[in-house]
């Protein structure tokens, strides 16, 4: 895929040289001290300062500190909610305010809503799959796919996909990977983690002496809390660009079906797309699961008739178009 082209990060309005380079420069590391990113580009930290805080008081940039689902032991689902058309921004609305969802749309399809949930224990989960959302009168249908890897957005970055630093700066900016793997007992939260998680959430940057300000604790307590949390994996750092407000408005969600020997390597290549902002392996009738923006439908035709379909092993896509997002995490 070229990065440099219709669907690439360079196309993005108002973006120039050096504000892809930051974007890339935090999307590795969103923490990273902007002297650090300053000699890695090569300008000044109060030209890399200036850059961020005009992206982010424009809505085009945000750094967000999250918790690691996986790491706290919690379960992601997909969800493909089939309501009354006339009730369909309603329930979307109703989820939206769940503090366990995290991402909620409405498609293309008439009544139909997308919805990621987080759940903790199979009493959480049950109760929302089983009782609350099949006794809603207007929720006709439901469809629940369970998220078993995640390739592309959430903790698993985006940051590799872009082109703007060059292989050393990236080296140089790149945070060596997290401890606690696949099977690594899962974090342990203590009272301390759940408003540190909620500051880091509305501002990843926010300084350890505004967190610890805000927290009532002191400065060493916060840095070195999350550089414990980081170390463990439980907490990451995403670098969120607002493609709509570049000229890119259009969201599309796909479905695809590999044979069960080729779901890795499609993955592996999906993280190689530039349109593709979040992928991940599911259950259900679908391998996959992925989320692509490009500027236009004739940006999106672009990458299914081209990128996507280059992919051999691939056999079946469904494609469904986001109208509106209710919800972004």
């Amino acid at each position: 895929m070229d990065l440099h082209g219709p669907n690439g990060l360079d196309e993005w309005d108002g973006l120039d040289g050096l504000d892809r380079r930051l974007v890339h420069a935090l999307q590795l590391d969103g923490r990273a001290a902007f002297t650090r990113v300053g000699e890695v580009l090569g300008v000044s930290h109060q030209t890399v300062a200036r850059r961020y805080r005009s992206l982010r008081a424009a809505g085009v940039l945000r750094v967000r500190g999250l918790p690691h689902a996986r790491r706290l032991g919690h379960t992601e689902w997909s969800l493909r909610l089939r309501c009354r058309p006339a009730a369909a921004a309603e329930v979307a609305r109703a989820l939206a305010r769940r503090a366990d969802t995290g991402w909620v749309a409405l498609t293309a399809t008439a009544g139909e809503v997308l919805c990621t949930l987080r759940t903790a224990d199979p009493a959480t989960r049950d109760g929302l799959l089983l009782r609350t959302l099949p006794r809603t009168a207007d929720v006709r249908e439901v469809s629940a796919s369970c998220l078993l890897r995640t390739h592309v957005g959430d903790a698993a970055g985006r940051g590799g996909r872009l082109a703007a630093l060059d292989p050393g700066q990236a080296a140089a900016l790149r945070r060596p990977a997290p401890g606690g793997g696949a099977g690594a007992e899962p974090h342990r939260p203590d009272a301390t983690d759940p408003p540190l998680f909620a500051a880091l959430a509305a501002d990843g940057r926010a300084s350890a002496r505004e967190l610890a300000a805000r927290l009532g604790r002191s400065e060493t307590w916060a840095r070195e809390r999350i550089d414990r949390l980081r170390r463990h994996g439980t907490l990451y750092f995403e670098a969120d660009v607002d493609a709509a407000r570049l000229g890119h408005h259009s969201t599309t969600a796909l479905w695809l079906t590999t044979p069960p020997a080729h779901t890795a390597a499609v993955a592996r290549a999906l993280t190689t797309h530039s349109p593709v902002v979040f992928a991940a392996t599911v259950t259900g009738r679908s391998n996959l699961v992925a989320a692509v923006v490009t500027r236009d439908a004739e940006a999106l035709h672009a990458y299914l008739d081209g990128p996507l379909r280059e992919l051999a092993a691939v056999t079946h896509v469904e494609s469904v178009p986001v109208l509106h997002i209710v919800k972004r995490r």
